[in-house]
Protein backbone atom coordinates (compact mmCIF):
# COMPACT_ATOMS: atom_id res chain seq x y z
CA UNK A 1 0.00 0.00 0.00
CA UNK A 2 1.24 3.57 -0.77
CA UNK A 3 1.81 6.04 1.61
CA UNK A 4 0.66 9.84 1.47
CA UNK A 5 2.75 12.18 -0.10
CA UNK A 6 3.90 13.87 2.91
CA UNK A 7 5.42 10.88 4.24
CA UNK A 8 6.69 10.02 1.09
CA UNK A 9 8.35 13.34 0.17
CA UNK A 10 10.25 12.52 3.80
CA UNK A 11 12.25 9.90 2.69
CA UNK A 12 12.97 11.55 -1.27
CA UNK A 13 15.43 14.09 -1.84
CA UNK A 14 15.60 16.53 -4.32
CA UNK A 15 18.83 17.76 -6.99
CA UNK A 16 18.48 21.04 -9.07
CA UNK A 17 19.94 21.96 -11.78
CA UNK A 18 19.89 24.25 -15.03
CA UNK A 19 17.39 22.74 -17.60
CA UNK A 20 18.78 22.40 -21.28
CA UNK A 21 16.93 23.15 -24.63
CA UNK A 22 15.24 25.55 -25.47
CA UNK A 23 14.05 28.78 -22.82
CA UNK A 24 16.76 31.75 -23.77
CA UNK A 25 17.39 33.25 -20.78
CA UNK A 26 15.47 31.54 -18.66
CA UNK A 27 17.35 28.60 -19.25
CA UNK A 28 20.70 29.98 -18.27
CA UNK A 29 19.60 31.65 -14.83
CA UNK A 30 16.75 29.12 -13.32
CA UNK A 31 17.92 25.73 -12.27
CA UNK A 32 14.24 24.20 -13.14
CA UNK A 33 15.72 20.70 -13.48
CA UNK A 34 14.34 18.35 -10.72
CA UNK A 35 16.05 15.07 -9.88
CA UNK A 36 14.19 13.07 -7.62
CA UNK A 37 16.35 10.30 -5.32
CA UNK A 38 14.13 8.04 -3.78
CA UNK A 39 16.02 4.84 -1.48
CA UNK A 40 13.96 1.94 -1.15
CA UNK A 41 15.83 0.88 1.89
CA UNK A 42 15.11 3.71 3.53
CA UNK A 43 11.05 3.44 2.94
CA UNK A 44 10.34 2.41 6.68
CA UNK A 45 6.37 2.17 5.56
CA UNK A 46 7.10 -0.56 3.52
CA UNK A 47 6.95 -4.17 4.39
CA UNK A 48 9.71 -5.86 3.42
CA UNK A 49 8.46 -7.69 0.76
CA UNK A 50 7.14 -5.20 -0.66
CA UNK A 51 10.85 -3.42 -0.44
CA UNK A 52 11.99 -6.89 -2.22
CA UNK A 53 9.22 -6.87 -5.08
CA UNK A 54 10.01 -2.90 -5.77
CA UNK A 55 13.87 -4.11 -6.14
CA UNK A 56 12.88 -7.14 -8.58
CA UNK A 57 10.37 -4.86 -10.67
CA UNK A 58 12.02 -1.95 -10.49
CA UNK A 59 16.18 -3.11 -11.12
CA UNK A 60 16.55 -1.76 -14.12
CA UNK A 61 15.58 1.75 -12.77
CA UNK A 62 17.97 1.44 -9.83
CA UNK A 63 21.42 2.43 -9.78
CA UNK A 64 24.75 0.54 -7.97
CA UNK A 65 23.98 2.41 -4.76
CA UNK A 66 20.05 0.74 -5.03
CA UNK A 67 18.83 4.67 -5.54
CA UNK A 68 15.72 5.54 -7.67
CA UNK A 69 16.39 8.10 -9.79
CA UNK A 70 13.50 10.26 -11.97
CA UNK A 71 13.86 13.21 -14.04
CA UNK A 72 11.49 16.00 -14.41
CA UNK A 73 12.46 18.97 -16.78
CA UNK A 74 9.65 19.84 -19.08
CA UNK A 75 8.16 22.76 -17.49
CA UNK A 76 10.32 26.11 -16.79
CA UNK A 77 8.94 26.17 -13.36
CA UNK A 78 11.00 24.47 -10.26
CA UNK A 79 8.07 23.77 -8.56
CA UNK A 80 5.78 22.70 -11.55
CA UNK A 81 9.12 20.04 -12.42
CA UNK A 82 9.26 19.13 -8.49
CA UNK A 83 5.09 17.44 -8.76
CA UNK A 84 5.63 16.28 -11.96
CA UNK A 85 8.55 14.24 -10.55
CA UNK A 86 6.43 12.98 -7.57
CA UNK A 87 3.63 11.94 -9.64
CA UNK A 88 6.27 10.04 -11.58
CA UNK A 89 7.50 8.31 -8.75
CA UNK A 90 4.21 7.37 -7.00
CA UNK A 91 3.52 5.89 -10.68
CA UNK A 92 6.49 3.97 -10.75
CA UNK A 93 5.59 2.61 -7.42
CA UNK A 94 2.43 1.71 -7.70
CA UNK A 95 2.79 -0.14 -10.81
CA UNK A 96 5.55 -1.86 -9.10
CA UNK A 97 3.34 -2.90 -6.38
CA UNK A 98 0.79 -4.70 -7.96
CA UNK A 99 0.72 -8.29 -7.78
CA UNK A 100 -0.09 -10.32 -11.05
CA UNK A 101 -3.14 -12.20 -10.68
CA UNK A 102 -1.71 -16.39 -11.28
CA UNK A 103 -2.86 -17.68 -15.11
CA UNK A 104 -5.71 -20.28 -14.57
CA UNK A 105 -4.82 -22.97 -17.26
CA UNK A 106 -8.40 -23.86 -19.29
CA UNK A 107 -8.78 -26.67 -21.58
CA UNK A 108 -9.42 -25.75 -25.33
CA UNK A 109 -12.85 -25.99 -25.53
CA UNK A 110 -14.17 -29.29 -27.88
CA UNK A 111 -16.00 -26.58 -29.98
CA UNK A 112 -13.18 -24.75 -31.01
CA UNK A 113 -11.48 -27.87 -31.92
CA UNK A 114 -14.06 -28.59 -34.23
CA UNK A 115 -13.89 -25.51 -35.35
CA UNK A 116 -10.74 -25.25 -36.20
CA UNK A 117 -10.58 -29.13 -38.16
CA UNK A 118 -13.71 -27.59 -40.04
CA UNK A 119 -11.84 -24.51 -41.53
CA UNK A 120 -8.69 -26.58 -42.47
CA UNK A 121 -11.28 -29.49 -43.78
CA UNK A 122 -12.44 -26.34 -46.25
CA UNK A 123 -9.20 -25.01 -47.06
CA UNK A 124 -8.09 -28.09 -47.87
CA UNK A 125 -11.27 -28.96 -50.30
CA UNK A 126 -10.50 -25.18 -51.96
CA UNK A 127 -6.97 -25.84 -52.74
CA UNK A 128 -7.76 -29.02 -54.18
CA UNK A 129 -10.10 -27.48 -56.66
CA UNK A 130 -7.11 -25.61 -58.08
CA UNK A 131 -5.19 -28.85 -58.89
CA UNK A 132 -4.97 -29.73 -62.23
CA UNK A 133 -7.14 -32.91 -62.63
CA UNK A 134 -5.41 -36.40 -63.01
CA UNK A 135 -5.95 -38.91 -65.89
CA UNK A 136 -5.05 -41.76 -63.62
Amino acid sequence: MLPESSELLKTVTFKTSRSGGKGGQNVNKVSSKVELIFNIDDAYFFTEEEKLRLKEKLSTRLDSEGLIHVISQEDRSQLLNKQRAIIKLVSLLKTALQVQKARKATKVPKSVKEKRLASKAANAEKKEGRRKPSFD
